[in-house]
């Protein structure tokens, strides 16, 4: 049996999950019309109490669902930022969850073979379609990737910079943040990773032997290229673990 105060309580519950869903509705709403933008801060909790008629709870159940859904964003210590909806916003709110999967048996493995399956495909379309300034952009991102061989931390982010490009060349704004997405979920491992300037000469010479195929026209090279690249990159990440 539940005593007076139990009996309350679970009453209460499902009120404060209305009202909840009330304000969710509603923040939603300004996103969307543009009345919060994106980079705003989130009016402060007490603000919010005000406007609504709530209490502190339930204001901080809203601010969790809007959380998850990726139309906020929080950091200890500092108001809720909005993030406007974008396929961005999406995956962000799953990151969470993701990093928490890389963390079981071959769980960043499973992510890897995804972006090898991925890249595959999209190396093979920038074989067949890639446009003069497609092939303008790898070429210079090439460039750059070459000459950040001696600086780790260049290095880095002109090879993110040269894989960015095929996720870009499809005109689809979904795989641009799949890209970002898989970088921000393996940036860590790929920092942690023993590198040299000859391991980074390696690397770009994968990068070129992608580059080469694709100005030949030729599909089936690019791919096997694309996959012994990245092959020879996670015989260096699975040394993170």
């Amino acid at each position: 049996m539940l005593n007076e105060a139990q009996q309350d309580e679970a009453t209460a519950r499902p009120a404060e999950r209305r009202a909840a869903d009330a304000v969710v509705m509603e923040i939603e709403q300004d996103i969307v019309t543009g009345r919060l933008t994106n980079g705003d801060t989130l009016p402060p909790e007490r603000d919010l109490m005000g406007r609504f008629g709530i209490s502190r709870t339930v204001v901080r159940e809203a601010i969790a669902t809007l959380t998850t859904r990726g139309l906020l964003e929080c950091k200890p210590r500092h108001r809720p930022i909005v993030r406007s909806p974008g396929y961005d916003a999406a995956f962000s709110a799953v990151g969470g969850v993701v990093v928490h999967l890389l963390k079981q048996n071959n769980g960043v493995k499973a992510l890897f073979d995804v972006r090898i399956f991925l890249e595959a495909a999209l190396v093979r379309h920038a074989a067949l379609h890639a446009r003069k300034e497609d092939i303008v952009a790898l070429r210079e991102a090439l460039a750059a990737n070459r000459a950040a061989i001696d600086d780790p931390v260049a290095f880095d982010n002109t090879d993110v910079a040269f894989h960015a490009v095929f996720y870009a060349i499809p005109g689809n704004p979904i795989f641009p943040a799949v890209h970002r997405a898989f970088v921000s979920w393996l940036f860590g491992h790929w920092q942690s990773m023993p590198r040299s300037a000859e391991q980074n000469l390696a690397y770009h010479a994968g990068h070129k032997a992608i580059f080469d195929a694709i100005i030949d026209r030729d599909p089936e090279g690019a791919e096997t290229a694309l996959k012994s690249h990245l092959e020879e990159a996670w015989e260096t990440v699975r040394g993170t673990f």
